[in-house]
């Protein structure tokens, strides 16, 4: 079998779990780690395997497959994917779902120009999330999507409580409200507010002296945080926090409710939903299989960006479609 040569760019929990899948996968094999850190304090599992300088990546141009970005939406992969698409090709999690039109475009004029594939958002929403809405709205068309995450860890709302004023250091939880999840399954297509799909739970420790009362206040009053939903705050030790609060497990549920008959007096519920004991181990999983799905259309000079909705699902496996067509269909 003749593995697929992968490079990881960046090496945090992300980069790790890819790390992780590429054991997992046979077809697959890690050849290089690429860091902003000094190498030789990244260290890695895989034995053989060298970590060198994000400088010395293009020396690496025609000897990997394809790279894994594995930096962070806010300011790394809008840079380092359209950067780094000329040259190779790349697959990344890109998550900032407003910001996914322009990415695209970012990416897709930098694959063209290096012949590469620049396979983008590939997570799991966006991506296995965005897959189910996909199918469920073109196979159900009158009803409505429902989209709930949690209970998990949101990565970025516990930084941006790490940043308030006297906290040093915190967890978030995104909790869905059973209730509207329950009102969506009965068929009744409630329209349903921010505050009325999720709540948000948060556990922070105070830095010694801190102002507690301000401290809630200002997480509780953060625009485009928790403002908008119903939030409570919980203060506990440092200790408390490592012991109960380590893992960044999540989840979600995409929910389509949709109508069918001559009257619409049918109803129909889609239902799909995840339960995560490692948000990042779960994407990198994603991403390795996207990177094989990428390798298969550069060898079909399919160049350019593709999103999940691009890529039929034999690309994603390592069995052949005889195969496929054989044990899955």
């Amino acid at each position: 079998m003749e593995k697929i040569k992968i490079g990881i760019v960046g090496y945090g929990n992300l980069g790790r779990g890819v790390e992780l899948a590429v054991r997992q996968n046979p077809d697959t094999e890690l050849c290089a780690v690429f860091t902003r850190r000094d190498p030789s304090t990244v260290k890695i599992l895989t034995e053989g395997c060298p970590v060198y300088k994000m400088d010395d990546i293009l020396n690496f141009k025609g000897e990997l497959d394809v790279l894994i970005l594995c930096g962070g939406s806010a300011t790394d992969l809008p840079v380092q994917t359209p950067m780094l698409a000329k040259h190779f090709n790349v697959v990344d999690s890109f998550d900032t779902h407003a910001n996914i039109p322009v990415h695209f475009e970012d990416v897709d004029k930098a694959a063209k120009e290096g012949n590469t594939v620049g396979v983008i958002s590939v997570g799991w929403d966006p991506g296995m999330f965005s897959i189910n809405r996909i199918y469920s709205e073109a196979i159900l068309p009158q009803g409505s999507t429902y989209t709930f995450w949690g209970k998990g860890v949101s990565q970025g709302h516990s930084d941006a409580i790490r940043r308030v004023e006297g906290v040093l250091d915190a967890k978030q939880y995104t909790i869905p409200v059973e209730a509207a999840m329950d009102a969506v399954r009965s068929g009744s297509n409630p329209e349903l507010s921010t505050r009325e799909k999720h709540t948000r739970e948060c556990f922070v420790v105070a830095k010694e002296g801190a102002d507690k009362a301000k401290i809630e206040n200002d997480i509780k009053t953060m625009p485009n945080y928790f403002a908008d939903y119903d939030t409570t705050v919980h203060f506990i030790s440092e200790e408390e926090l490592k012991r109960d609060h380590s893992g960044i497990p999540h989840g979600g549920f995409v929910i389509r409710s949709g109508k069918t008959g001559e009257n619409g007096e049918t109803n129909h519920i889609i239902e799909y939903s995840l339960k995560l004991g490692s948000n990042p181990e779960f994407t990198s999983s994603i991403l390795v299989a996207y990177a094989r799905a990428a390798v298969k259309l550069a060898k079909e000079g399919s160049f350019g960006c593709k999103t999940a909705f691009d890529i039929a699902p034999a690309y994603l496996s390592p069995k052949s479609p005889a195969d496929l067509r054989k044990e899955l269909l």
